[in-house]
């Protein structure tokens, strides 16, 4: 369906429900919880509906950065609430401090000391960065990082989301501790999994995936190169513990499963390797 068609049944029903809690008496809409792809902002941003971000979390009261209409950055959840500082720390940790934040957990001190600083700065496991008007963007988790044989720490989730981007992809992991330089791993998408095994779908897909890493190492620094992508042979679900439920990548035993296999995947050489 073209965008325009899009548009135009999406103001066709504000009209149909004038007056009523979806007319246009809503400008603009929040989300939380967990962050929304850009692409997705953008859309809606397009029809005519500002769709706004926040960001907290429990150890500060959810009391730190929220978007405000007119102000916003696709992408960005936004400056900080009056009272409430925000930094970038080692690893590019977004610490922020102010009257919400705990006092520590319960009968925990050790946890709390390694949580919140001396002076008052609580570590929030985010990694971020802010823009040159203080709009904080979140990158993802320092626990998702790992560091590469040569020394350097990648973070997986930017990386994710550019392979996840694509049509072909439904899902990805990217990994790579220990080794030369990261590879990711993706889950085709739902519409050619039942016939990858297909020789017209591998060639196509294969094309495909062997463009996507030329673009996505031409965008990326040196370090962060992904060496090549293996597609996996079985679908990631919650009952093969692959995914929570709530459908997230369980990263710790997606990379068990593969680390084995990574010795032979590095010496065959192929850019896009189909796991057999």
């Amino acid at each position: 369906m073209k965008f325009d068609t899009i548009k135009w049944i999406w103001e066709v029903s504000y009209r149909n429900f004038e007056g009523r809690a979806t007319s246009r008496r809503h400008s603009y809409a929040i989300s939380g919880s967990a962050p929304l792809p850009p692409e997705l902002l953008q859309w809606y941003r397009d029809l005519g509906l500002e769709l706004l971000e926040g960001y907290g979390m429990t150890e500060n009261f959810s009391f730190s950065h929220a978007s405000m209409p007119g102000k916003c950055r696709v992408g960005y959840v936004g400056n900080t609430w009056p009272g409430v500082e925000c930094k970038i720390g080692e690893h590019d940790e977004i610490m922020v401090r102010g009257g919400g934040t705990m006092k520590g957990y319960h009968k925990m001190p050790e946890v709390t000391a390694e949580t919140i600083t001396p002076d008052g700065w609580l570590r929030t496991g985010d990694k971020g960065s802010i823009d040159e008007m203080g709009r904080l963007k979140i990158t993802g988790r320092i626990k998702e990082m790992f560091k590469t044989s040569k020394g350097k720490y990648v973070h997986p989730v930017p990386l994710e989301n550019l392979l996840n981007a694509n049509p072909y992809v439904e899902m990805s992991l990217v990994l790579g501790l220990g080794y030369p330089q990261p590879v990711a791993v993706i889950m085709l998408a739902e519409g050619l999994r039942n016939r990858q095994n297909d020789p017209a779908v591998r060639a196509e897909a294969t094309a495909a995936l062997q463009a996507l890493l030329k673009e996505i190492n031409a965008k990326v620094a040196e370090f962060e190169r992904l060496d090549f992508i293996v597609v996996t042979k079985n679908e990631w679900t919650v009952d093969n513990s692959m995914l929570t439920p709530t459908m997230k990548i369980r990263r710790t035993q997606i990379e068990e499963l593969y680390k084995k296999q990574y010795d032979a995947w590095a010496a065959s050489g192929q850019k896009v390797i189909w796991e057999e």
